[in-house]
């Protein structure tokens, strides 16, 4: 039979051995290949530009192409049934045109495979009309939603799933979304057969393939409840304080920075923060551990929250830090908070049945828009306050003024260059004699710190020593106080002149477990026996780890130095209860000496004290003479040592060694 005679399938019969070859168009070719078997290519033919975008055009879908060709001399016309099957090559099967038995047979394969995946696909798959009417139900549907597609299909979405609430908004939002005719994503809560559950729909708008020209939504779900679980648990770790329950810094601050959005807007609207700090806190970790503060704190945390007003939100920043935020605030109610807080805290801290704490707080106030318009300086200047508190005594509150902040840049000024001050050896010593009274001898000598800064010249003790025990420094530069008068002691020795000197020890040097061998170790290194350093403390050194300190002091007396309690008078101690410590001198602050000038009874109480130290065996020096009336009755009521500036100012080691000399020329002329 002639080919001519033969119909376009059986032409595709005669050279493939079937009516329905495989067909395959690569990226890298414009020759379609035809085989009888997938993946064998019998013959290529070429197609122009135009057949080759229809193709490529295909996608994951199965669809159709409809195809002219010249194959072995002879036109014919093809249907193309296939799909795009990767990203180089398009591939299915072709059937002549006539053909539409083998064409549909193709279809519904290609069809039958998009059906089973929809069906099967591990998510929700729901097709709506434009009313909402259901038309197609997937597996995963009847899974989880516990109803049959069969019985779903033709009935509304908004009836079966939906509250009437909801029915009514969404019907009005898939009416507007069908007329926008844009894909769009909603998060929705399913009651399902596990109960409610939330499920992010994607949906698509498509158009029907066949019969009459309508369009349908796609809603495609997946269960996102647990997802959104663990992102609400991060969110709640990433704004809450793990150990009190209550919002940390992260949280506060944005609370704070919505609060000053919304008071730009009122202009009588003021913003307020309490900024506050545990006094000491760092004791009750020291002496009863850790879960002890911890739990300090976290009973701290509730006694504040009891004390704030409707509205007001507490947060802890870190450490023993809080920040209380004051939405609708005044300076007088802030206040008022804080003496609230403050007589709260000041009662006693249950923590169990056998542990019961006592601590205060400093607190310090800064106000929207007066100390700040921006989260940072608000609470910048609410913490300047706060230390502003802790000067003025602890246990108290101050609200914020811009003076403040010339002491917090004094502070940092302080920190930094204190330190550069240890490295580059900035630090020496003056020496101010102690005066017998009997002999005008000079006793002894007390050694005190200077500062010679580059930038601002001689700076006193006044100035620095606070901010160095504050900062840690204390420690460093008492070990060089140490030293250096240990070696300048050594060095009077040798020229013979028999000087000890008295350097002063703060509480916080006595904390140092090392300090006794830094002592013995520093003595040792210049060659003495006996220590040629005294030892000056204050009352303040005694209050606390009392035991320990009065060890502390037998030890150095051991090692040949006299304790000196220095400033005798400001703080709470009697001669009667210093009468059973390890004490050699007591310095009468000036304080007492300034007042004895014409004065009855400062004069009466210097004489009372004199009398009972020497009945308790003290010898005492009076700080502070600068008078000779003054000297005259110190000498006149027995007190052994004078030291002021009637005698000499501090000064430098040379400079006193001269002042010596010629102090001894003139007893040797008179």
């Amino acid at each position: 039979m002639n080919d001519d005679d033969l119909s376009d399938s059986e032409i595709l019969e005669l050279h493939f051995g079937t009516s329905s070859p495989c067909w395959r168009l690569g990226s890298d070719s414009n020759a379609l290949e035809l085989a009888a078997v997938r993946g064998l290519a019998n013959i290529g033919v070429a197609l122009d530009p135009e057949q080759v975008a229809g193709i490529r055009g295909l996608t994951g879908v199965t669809s159709t192409v409809e195809l002219d060709i010249s194959l072995f001399g002879r036109q014919l016309k093809l249907h193309l049934v296939g799909r795009k099957l990767d990203m180089l090559s398009w591939a299915g099967t072709a059937s002549a045109y006539t053909d539409t038995r083998a064409v549909a047979r193709d279809l519904a394969h290609g069809l039958a495979f998009a059906e089973l995946v929809v069906s099967e696909v591990n998510s929700l798959v729901v097709v709506l009309d434009s009313n909402g009417i259901i038309q197609r139900f997937n597996r995963l549907c009847e899974e989880v939603l516990g109803k049959r597609e069969e019985d779903v299909i033709g009935r509304s979405a908004y009836e079966l799933f939906m509250t009437p609430d909801q029915a009514a908004r969404s019907s009005k939002n898939i009416t507007g979304f069908f007329e926008n005719d844009k894909p769009f994503d909603v998060e929705r809560y399913i009651n399902t057969v596990n109960g409610p559950r939330l499920y992010q729909f994607r949906n698509k708008f498509v158009q029907s393939g066949s019969g009459v020209e309508q369009r349908f939504l796609i809603c495609s779900g997946v269960d996102i409840t647990e997802e959104r679980k663990a992102q609400q648990r991060l969110t709640e770790l990433a704004n809450t304080d793990t150990l009190t329950g209550l919002p940390n810094r992260h949280a506060i601050t944005e609370l704070i920075r919505t609060a000053l959005e919304t008071a730009t807007h009122e202009a009588s609207h003021q913003v307020g923060v309490l900024f506050l700090d545990l006094d000491n806190f760092k004791r009750v970790n020291d002496h009863y551990g850790h879960i002890a503060g911890d739990g300090l704190l976290t009973k701290v945390a509730a006694i504040v929250s009891a004390c704030l007003a409707p509205g007001a939100t507490l947060a802890r920043l870190g450490g023993d830090e809080f920040v209380v935020l004051s939405r609708h605030a005044s300076v007088e109610s802030l206040e008022g908070t804080a003496r609230t807080i403050i007589e709260r805290l000041s009662a006693a801290v249950r923590l169990d049945e056998l542990v019961e704490l006592y601590t205060s707080c400093s607190i310090g106030i800064a106000l929207y828009p007066q100390h700040g318009n921006t989260v940072e300086t608000l609470i910048r200047n609410a913490d300047t306050a706060m230390y502003a508190a802790k000067e003025a005594g602890k246990h108290t509150y101050r609200v914020f003024a811009q003076e403040m902040n010339q002491k917090v840049a004094r502070a940092m000024w302080l920190d930094i260059n204190l330190r550069k001050a240890l490295e580059e050896g900035q630090f020496v010593l003056h020496y101010q004699p102690l005066v017998d009274t009997a002999t005008d001898a000079v006793r002894s000598v007390e050694a005190l710190v200077r500062w010679q800064s580059p930038e601002q010249g001689i700076v006193g003790p006044g100035e620095f020593i606070r901010h160095a025990e504050e900062s840690g420094l204390i420690g460093p530069i008492g070990r060089w106080v140490m030293s250096e008068a240990a070696k300048q002691a050594t060095i009077w020795k040798d020229k013979g002149l028999n000087l000890r000197v008295g350097i002063n020890v703060s509480a916080l040097q006595l904390a140092d477990a090392n300090f006794a061998a830094h002592f013995r170790e520093i003595s040792a290194c210049f060659g003495s026996e006996a220590s040629l350093l005294d030892i000056e403390l204050t009352e303040s050194c005694l209050v606390e780890n009392q035991d320990r300190v009065l060890r502390l002091m037998r030890q150095l007396r051991e090692m040949g130095s006299k304790i000196y309690l220095d400033d005798f008078g400001t703080g709470y101690s009697s001669l009667a209860q210093l009468a059973r410590l390890p004490l050699d001198v007591i310095k009468l602050d000036r304080s007492f000496v300034s007042g004895i000038d014409g004065d009855a009874s400062a004069q009466e109480l210097v004489r009372s004290v004199a009398a009972l130290a020497g009945a308790l065996g003290f010898s005492v020096v009076a700080e502070g003479v600068e008078t000779k009336q003054q000297d005259a009755f110190i000498r006149q009521v027995g007190i052994e040592c004078a030291q002021g500036y009637i005698h000499a100012k501090p000064m430098p080691a040379h400079d006193l060694e001269a002042w010596l000399l010629k102090r001894k020329k003139l007893r040797l002329i008179a």
